[in-house]
C-alpha cells in the first residue's frame, strides 16, 4: 500500500470521522475544507490537519490531493462529486450520492468513463465484520433461499421540536430524511447481503414535528446539547420523521423495513433478521460483535466476531482478536480499507459503488412516490452501472 494525499470536505460530525479512519489506514490527510473558511481553519487545528482550503476549487487544485472525501450536505454532493471526477480524483461520497436520479445517473456515467478512479459512497455499515460474514453466509448457500427480512434503523436525535439539524430541510437534504438518511443504510445493507434488489414498495411515513425551531445562534442537534436549543425562528418541516415500507424483492422474497428519528431511547440502531430456508441471521449495531443464528432443529449459535472463526470473506476486516470490540469507527476504516485496495488497483466488489448509490436514490423516489400516492410503487430498472 502506498500512502494517499487525501482531502475531506465537511467537517461537521461525519467529517471527523472520515479524516481518523483515513489516518488509522496510513494515508495523509493533507487538507480539510469547512462550510467558511473560519470552521476550516478551527477544524484543522483541531485535527492536526496541515491545511484549510479556502474553497472547494482550491481544495481540488492542489496537487497533493489523490482522493476526495465529500462529507458535506446533500445538495452538495453533486456539483462536488462531478467536479472531483473531472479533476481526476478518487471520490469517496456520504450518503445519498446525489439529490435525484437523474443527477445520480449523470454520476454513474461520468465515473465509468473514468475508469481508472475509484468512486465510492460511504454505506459503512456493510462493513461490520459479521455484516461480511452474514453476507458470505448468504452468497455461499448456508442460509438456503431468502425467504423474508425485516429490521428497522432507530434513533432519538429529533424528538423533540427544539431539535434541528439542516437535514430537516427538504432544500437541504432532499424530500426524504429519515428514510434517505438512516433508511438507505439498511436498504444497502441488505441487498449486499441476499443479492437481492427491491422490485417494488409500499411506504406508509410520519412527519412528526411539522415544524421545528431553527436556532438563532447556529447550534444544531449532533453538534450541541442534547434536545436542543430552547428558542429559535419557527421553520416549517415537511420531512419524514419515521415510516415503515413494504419491500418486494425481485425473485419473489419479502421485506418490512421501520425506520425512526424520533425513538425516545435510541441512539443509533439498525437491525435486521432474516429467514432463510435452512437457517435464519439476526444482527444488530448496539451488539455488533455477535451474528445469531437460528435453525429449527438443532441448537441455535452466537457467532463472536473473532478472525479465527470468520470465513475468508470477513477476516481480512476483523482486525482484533476476538472479545476485543470493533464498532462504528471501525466499520469506517474497514469500508476505506477495501476503497483504498481499489486505488491501488486491487478492484473488489465490497464497497459501495457510485451505482450503488444511484440505486438507492431510485428507491427513495419509488418509495415517495408511494407514500404520496398510497399505493405501491415500482423500482425502475435497467439503472446505469459503474
Amino acid at each position: 500500500m502506498r500512502a494517499r494525499g487525501v482531502a475531506v470536505a465537511g467537517t461537521g460530525f461525519i467529517g471527523p470521522v472520515h479524516v481518523e479512519a483515513v489516518r488509522r489506514l496510513g494515508h495523509r490527510v493533507v487538507g480539510v475544507l469547512g462550510s467558511t473558511p473560519e470552521k476550516g481553519r478551527a477544524a484543522a487545528a483541531a485535527l492536526g490537519v496541515p491545511a484549510a482550503y479556502p474553497t472547494f476549487a482550491d481544495l481540488l487544485a492542489d496537487p497533493a490531493v489523490e482522493v476526495v472525501h465529500l462529507a458535506t450536505p446533500n445538495r452538495l454532493h453533486f456539483g462536488q462529486a462531478k467536479a472531483a471526477l473531472a479533476a481526476g480524483k478518487h471520490v469517496v461520497c456520504e450518503k445519498p450520492l446525489a439529490m435525484s436520479s437523474a443527477e445520480t445517473a449523470e454520476l454513474v456515467r461520468l465515473a465509468a468513463a473514468r475508469p481508472g478512479l475509484v468512486a465510492a459512497v460511504n454505506y459503512n455499515v456493510r462493513f461490520y465484520p459479521l455484516c461480511l460474514e452474514a453476507r458470505d453466509r448468504v452468497r455461499s448457500g448456508q442460509v438456503g433461499e431468502v425467504l423474508h427480512v425485516t429490521g428497522s434503523y432507530l434513533q432519538d436525535w429529533l424528538l423533540y421540536p427544539t431539535d434541528f439539524n439542516w437535514r430537516v430541510l427538504a432544500e437541504d437534504g432532499g424530500d426524504l430524511r429519515a428514510v434517505a438518511d438512516i433508511g438507505t443504510h439498511w436498504l444497502d445493507l441488505v441487498s449486499f447481503i441476499t443479492g437481492l434488489e427491491v422490485e417494488s414498495v409500499c411506504a406508509d411515513l410520519q412527519t412528526v414535528h411539522p415544524e421545528r425551531l431553527r436556532p438563532a445562534g447556529g447550534t444544531e442537534t449532533f453538534t450541541g446539547s442534547a434536545g436542543g436549543s430552547r428558542s429559535g425562528v419557527p421553520v416549517p418541516v415537511t420531512t419524514d420523521d419515521a415510516g415503515s415500507i413494504l419491500l418486494r424483492f425481485r425473485g419473489g422474497a419479502k421485506g418490512c423495513l421501520t425506520v425512526s428519528q424520533v425513538m425516545a431511547g435510541r441512539k443509533n440502531l439498525i437491525r435486521f433478521d432474516l429467514a432463510g430456508s435452512k437457517s435464519a441471521l439476526a444482527w444488530d449495531s448496539e451488539e455488533p460483535n455477535v451474528l445469531h443464528v437460528g435453525y429449527r432443529s438443532r441448537p441455535n449459535e452466537a457467532l463472536g466476531r473473532d478472525p479465527g472463526l470468520l470465513g475468508e470473506v470477513a477476516r481480512p476486516f476483523a482486525d482484533y482478536p476476538g472479545g476485543h470490540a470493533e464498532g462504528f469507527p471501525d466499520s469506517h476504516k474497514q469500508l476505506f480499507k477495501a476503497v483504498y485496495a481499489a486505488v491501488d488497483g486491487r478492484p473488489n466488489d465490497l464497497y459501495p459503488s457510485f451505482a450503488d448509490g444511484h440505486r438507492e436514490v431510485l428507491l427513495c423516489e419509488a418509495i415517495l412516490t408511494s407514500h404520496r400516492e398510497r399505493r405501491w410503487a415500482d423500482v425502475p430498472t435497467g439503472e446505469p452501472r459503474a
